[in-house]
């Protein structure tokens, strides 16, 4: 992977990882029209998604802050501790499918585009029907709950899919139990932060290890976390603002035509 594909891929993935429409299945389709193959691939998507969630905690840092100071600074129950354990909670079913079908959702990625476009089908189905629902509902919400953070996190578990946007399904799946569109939002954001860095880390040490060999060089690795994470930070605040305005049909219907055309291609 050269240093300008590594940019243009690292862009890709921090525009699109906090935008409902998915990170991982534009990186797919963006590999495959760049004819970059192999193990480095699952290498770089860790690298920028480690990035994307860096730009998170820059972008929401004050909530980040005030979640870690209400949790450690006093032994009482509080608001805080009790969002903390939700976002524990939501963090269980993709916990398990990390640890015991790790191989098998990998297996996924570099498989070809159809999969990618199914999803993505997918997804935009999801924003449209989330939205919809959401406008009926007149503005009526609630924050989020233990039960809405584990439904969340099965949307999650189920999002590890290339093409099945994380934010948008969890975004849709919180929508659809009730929850107000901000809660929800930063709910969203939030709760993938321990998953990613987790992953990023044990990738390092099997790496270091020997276990796992990648010949993806330091200048492309570098070059794609800058570019994601830069790219992530402008995407982050864009994505905010997008959900308390309810216009996610229009990224339904742009995943509808990338899953067209993801599907085409694939078929071809």
């Amino acid at each position: 992977m050269s240093w300008w594909e590594a940019l243009l891929l690292g862009v890709i993935q921090g525009l699109t990882e906090f935008l409902p429409v998915s990170s991982s299945g534009h990186l797919e389709i963006g590999q495959a029209l760049l004819g970059t193959t192999g193990e480095e691939n699952l290498t770089f998507a860790i690298v920028v998604h480690t990035a994307t969630v860096l730009s998170t905690l820059v972008i929401l840092w004050q909530e980040v802050a005030q979640l870690f100071k209400g949790t450690f600074t006093t032994v009482k129950w509080n608001h805080d501790k009790n969002y903390v354990a939700m976002i524990l909670v939501s963090m269980i079913p993709v916990f398990v499918v990390g640890m015991f079908f790790k191989e098998q959702v990998e297996s996924f990625f570099g498989s070809g585009l159809l999969l990618v476009g199914v999803c993505l089908c997918v997804t935009a189905f999801l924003l449209y029907f989330s939205e919809w629902l959401s406008k009926r509902r007149a503005g009526m919400g609630h924050e989020v709950g233990y039960k809405d953070a584990i439904i969340i996190g099965l949307a999650q578990a189920v999002a590890v899919l290339p093409g099945l946007s994380r934010s948008g399904t969890t975004i849709a799946t919180g929508l659809l139990c009730g929850v107000k569109k901000e809660s929800v939002t930063k709910f969203s954001f939030l709760m993938v932060l321990i998953p990613i860095l987790g992953e990023a880390f044990l990738e390092l040490l099997e790496i270091l290890s020997g276990e796992v060999t990648s010949s993806l060089g330091v200048v492309p690795m570098i070059v794609g976390f800058v570019a994601a994470f830069t790219s992530g930070c402008l995407a982050c605040k864009f994505m905010i603002n997008i959900v308390r305005r309810q216009k996610l049909i229009y990224f339904a219907i742009y995943c509808l035509c990338a899953g067209i055309f993801a599907i085409v291609y694939g078929l071809c």
